[in-house]
């Protein structure tokens, strides 16, 4: 049986980039987030929400960031969470800080 905290699975850098060629997958929700990031935490329960919700039509990843330090500085992030999603491999929107999860799905639905 799983629990609420694999629904969003942590992804590295390489498995990210294969995520955004894979033709299947077209809209892809990834939340920049770290261990010590309290306000990451306000909002992995959302992400959760969200991969539920969209399953089968968007898939949301986590990067941890402080083991995957270039992709953060590749999107100019300078703080988190950040949640980013792409769709057909194309940065679509950016959401930095702790939001409500209407602004995440509304994103995700636009994109659908």
């Amino acid at each position: 049986m799983s629990t609420d905290t694999d629904i969003v699975a942590y992804v590295q850098e390489s498995e990210f980039n294969s995520l955004l060629t894979d033709t299947e997958e077209k809209v892809i929700v990834v939340d920049f987030t770290a261990t010590w990031c309290g306000p990451c935490r306000l909002i992995a329960p959302l992400m959760d929400q969200l991969a539920r919700e969209y399953k089968g039509r968007a898939k949301v990843v986590k990067i941890d960031v402080d083991s995957n330090k270039p992709i953060f500085k590749k999107y100019g992030l300078r703080s988190i969470p950040a949640v980013l999603i792409f769709k057909d491999g194309v940065l679509e929107e950016t959401i930095v800080g702790v939001s409500p999860y209407e602004q995440f799905s509304s994103a995700v639905e636009k994109l659908l």
